[in-house]
Order: C-alpha cells, then sequence, then structure tokens
C-alpha cells in the first residue's frame, strides 16, 4: 500500500547575525544552512499493517507524513500510496487517504463539529446514504453523540480528538496517516482513542502510520515499528525484536529490605549494583537468564519486604536506542 524509496527532504534556512548590522549585512551576504529533515528513507507498508513511526522531537516523522501526504515535495526519492504520487496531489488521492495531526484542527473553532461535518460531505462528494451511515458508525464507536451540536471551542481536549478523527474518516480513507493523535489527552481518553483505531483498523483493513511519544499506543496499537534518528531509518521490524534486541534485560524494582540498615546506599551482586531510592527502594538491572540467581543473592543477603520483576521499559529500550544510533 505504501512504498518508500530513498526519500529525502532537504530545508534551507537562513543565518541571520544578531543586532541591526547583522541585518544589514544580511542585504548583501546571506548565509544558508540546510537541514536534512529526512535522508534516504525507505520502507514498504502492506494493506492493513498498524505501524508505528517512533524518533525524538526533530527526527523528520511529520515531515515524512507531509510528505506522503503531499502537503510537502520530496527534494529527492519516490513515493507511492496505493500507486499514486503524493506529491501530484490527483483528487482521486486525495479522497484514499486522511492525515490527523494531534496539534492541528481542521475543525471549524466557532461551530458545532456537526457543520463541519456536512461541509466535508460536500468536499468529498458523500452520498448522503453513506454519510448517515459512516457518521452513525463513528458517533457510537466513539461515544460522542450527546457533543455533535457543542461549538467545537467548548469541547474538552479528548472530546475535540474524537471529532477530529470521525471529519477524518468521514470518506472512509484506506490510508490514515496519525501524528500523535492522543497528545494531551488524559488516560481515559487516550483509552478509547486507542480502542477505536484498533477496532477500525481491525474491521475496515486501514493501512495506518502512526507517530506518538506515548509508548503504551505503540505498544497497545502496533506490531511493527519504524524508527528514525536526524532524518535517517535506524530500525524497521516488530516490536517484540526490537524489545528482545536491547541487550534482553530486565529490572528488578521494588527491593525493599525488611532492615534497611542491612544494605548499605548501593548493593552490588555478581551481575551488577543496585541504586537506593529515598524511600529505601533498591533497583538492579540484570541479564534475563540472570534475573533467578540474583533474586537467590538478595534472598540470601536479608529478608525484603517486597521484590518485584518486571521488563524494562521501552521507552529505555527506544532511548538506548537512539543514543547508540
Amino acid at each position: 500500500m505504501i512504498e518508500v524509496r530513498n526519500l529525502t527532504r532537504i530545508f534551507r534556512t537562513y543565518k541571520k547575525q544578531p543586532g541591526f548590522w547583522g541585518g544589514v549585512k544580511g542585504l548583501f551576504k546571506r548565509e544558508f544552512e540546510e537541514t536534512a529533515a529526512a535522508k534516504d528513507i525507505s520502507f514498504d507498508i502492506a494493506e492493513g499493517e498498524f505501524v508505528g513511526f517512533l524518533g525524538p522531537n526533530g527526527a523528520g516523522k511529520t515531515t515524512t507524513l507531509k510528505m506522503l501526504a503531499g502537503l510537502i515535495y520530496p527534494t529527492s526519492g519516490t513515493a507511492r500510496v496505493a500507486g499514486f504520487e503524493p506529491k501530484k496531489r490527483e483528487n482521486a488521492y486525495r479522497r484514499l487517504f486522511a492525515l490527523v495531526l494531534g496539534q492541528k484542527n481542521q475543525l471549524w473553532w466557532d461551530l458545532p463539529a456537526i457543520e463541519s461535518f456536512l461541509l466535508l460531505r460536500h468536499i468529498y462528494g458523500i452520498s448522503e446514504a453513506q454519510y448517515k451511515e459512516t457518521l452513525a458508525e463513528l458517533v457510537s464507536l466513539l461515544g460522542v453523540e450527546a457533543k455533535l451540536n457543542v461549538m467545537v471551542r467548548e469541547l474538552s481536549l479528548g472530546e475535540r480528538m474524537k471529532m477530529e478523527l470521525i471529519a477524518a474518516l468521514l470518506h472512509r480513507p484506506r490510508v490514515l496517516f496519525l501524528d500523535e493523535p492522543t497528545i494531551g489527552l488524559d488516560v481515559i481518553s487516550q483509552k478509547a482513542v486507542r480502542n477505536f483505531l484498533r477496532a477500525y483498523n481491525r474491521k475496515y483493513r486501514v493501512t495506518i502510520l502512526l507517530t506518538s511519544h506515548y509508548m503504551a499506543d505503540i505498544q497497545e496499537l502496533c506490531e511493527r515499528v519504524i524508527v528514525i534518528n536526524k532524518g535517517k531509518k535506524i530500525y524497521d521490524g516488530s516490536l517484540d525484536r526490537l524489545e528482545a534486541g536491547s541487550g534482553t534485560r530486565k529490572k528488578i524494582i521494588k527491593f525493599i529490605p525488611q532492615d534497611p540498615a542491612a544494605f548499605p546506599v548501593t548493593w552490588t551482586s555478581q551481575h551488577g549494583t543496585a541504586t537506593r531510592s529515598d524511600e529505601g527502594q533498591f533497583t538492579l538491572s540484570v541479564p534475563t537468564d540472570a534475573v533467578i540467581a540474583v533474586s537467590q543473592e538478595i534472598l540470601t543477603a536479608g529478608p525484603v519486604a517486597d521484590i518485584t520483576i518486571e521488563d524494562i521499559p521501552l521507552e529505555d529500550v527506544i532511548a538506548e536506542l537512539f543514543a547508540t544510533a
């Protein structure tokens, strides 16, 4: 469904010298700086896949999505979505995809959401029967029946994002680009949006490319992730392989001794050193195959009030990947 080959986008920015005379000098001689927001990115996404697109701020995620949506032209390389070249901005292609930017609104701020939906119906040429059927389904799935006639500016952030998703899906796109759709939402709203996206993807096999800084979004929705850093792709594969490739380490947390005096500020085992928090909790990272041995060491050292073993957080795995890229 999506084919990207050596996609590159270079931005050229003017470097102004500080002060009044710096501005005067710029009238005669200007210095420019080139920044590669995306550099030789290549990947394929099959129909119906739900793929996470990860990277730190400024890595080029949004730039790549905008190139796939035809909003930005690539400097070099090619992209095809369902056989179309996004940069040509053909009407047939624009009816095929939807782009949702978590920090941008497409709904009219001073009108009820239903008014914007009616406008979109005419823009996309949706028949009345299809419009009513699609709207009823989306509104029911997202539970916003009572909010359709409320001014958009009076909706909560979570309610506005739900309305944005409805607006994006009214024309039943085959491809959905999501740029941080859960940014700023509370836990309940995040969960509702994730449940909706999962159900919609499974029912209609919509191809979804999702960027998010919330790892819960990625873990619950995506089996595959593409990671970019400084404009370059540094990983493309399953989420399980990414987590397993992080040194296969686990964390022993909430290791709290019954007698704090029996343990020093730091405690060292054969496989690493545990650090102690102000609350008396020790934290130790060890290889997976050493978890049992280290647990036995801890219990031999003295009685403990609590000990818990958890996988290393995905955030730490991603941060380690960025640091080594």
